[in-house]
Parts: structure tokens; sequence; C-alpha cells
């Protein structure tokens, strides 16, 4: 099963694409897609989608783990995260896509056994657990690693998901 992880942003969106095969994931590829913050929202969003579009086309994932929006402090971002999000969900629904998702806590708490698990501590876990000489880079590529590896684990451990779109 191919599972396309995604840390949704609207400056910087993080991708990782893991292949399961048995027991053991594999990490297939990872990246970022990125916006000018000088363009107008209108723009921003139309780029994400069409980079969305090829990425899906050219990766085919099987699957989309997303991580939930969380609380923030600035309503602003809520909102542009939340215009992310919903582009997500558009492109993956016109490839026929299931999207399922998790929360940070609960993606924590899947691949370290601690909730409140820390940055450092989510890339150690990551690269020991994919085999990988090194930490995925840059920060939001490896942000978007462990949305795909949990998934990875309840589909495995559980035969199911956490909570599908």
């Amino acid at each position: 099963m191919k599972i396309l992880g995604i840390d949704p942003g609207l400056a910087i969106l993080g991708w990782s694409l893991l292949e399961t095969k048995g027991t053991n994931p594999v990490s297939v590829e990872y990246g970022c897609i990125r916006t000018e913050p000088h363009r107008p929202l209108t723009e921003r969003l139309s780029d994400i989608y069409s980079a969305l579009q090829e990425l899906f086309r050219s990766l085919k994932p099987d699957t989309v783990a997303i991580e939930t929006l969380f609380f923030v402090k600035n309503v602003k971002t809520l909102a542009q995260v939340g215009h992310t999000r919903g582009v997500i969900l558009l492109v993956a629904g016109q490839e026929k896509v299931d999207v399922t998702e998790y929360a940070p806590r609960q993606i924590k708490m899947a691949l370290t056994g601690f909730g409140g698990a820390d940055k450092k501590q989510m890339q150690l876990v990551v690269q020991r657990r994919l085999n990988l000489a090194a930490i995925p880079s840059p920060d939001d590529a490896a942000d978007a690693v462990p949305v795909a590896l949990c998934h990875a684990q309840y589909a495995q451990t559980m035969g199911k998901t956490a909570l599908t779109v």
C-alpha cells in the first residue's frame, strides 16, 4: 500500500510517500510544495492545487494521511491551513483516494508511546523505524513522514484507520 502523508501548510506543505511491504514501511520519497508569501491567497491555493494534482498522478498513492487542524493562537494561520486542507481534500476526492486524519498527539503516541514527544524525538524515531541514514529534511517534509508512518502502523496493527474524512 502506498501512503501519502501530508503536513498541511500554506507557505510550505510537507509530503511523504511510504510504501508498506509486509510489516516494514519503506520511505519512497518526500518533499515540499512551497508558495510565495507575497502572492494573493487565491494564486497560492491554485499553485498548491496544481502541484498536488501532479504529485497524486506521479506517485499514485492508495491512501492519504493528513494531520488534523489543531489549536493555534493565530486565527489567520488557522484559516490559511484550513484553506490548504480543503484543496488537499478536493484533489484527493478528484483522484478517488481515501483520506484519513490523525491528531498531532495521536501521531506522537503511535510512534513514541508519548503524546507530548518533541520534534527531535519524532525525527529520531522516524529515522530508526525507516532505517534512514539521516533525518529527513527540510522540517516540513520531515513532519509529513510521521503522519504516513502513523497511518501505516494503524493499518497494520488494527486493520483500520483512525478517522476517515
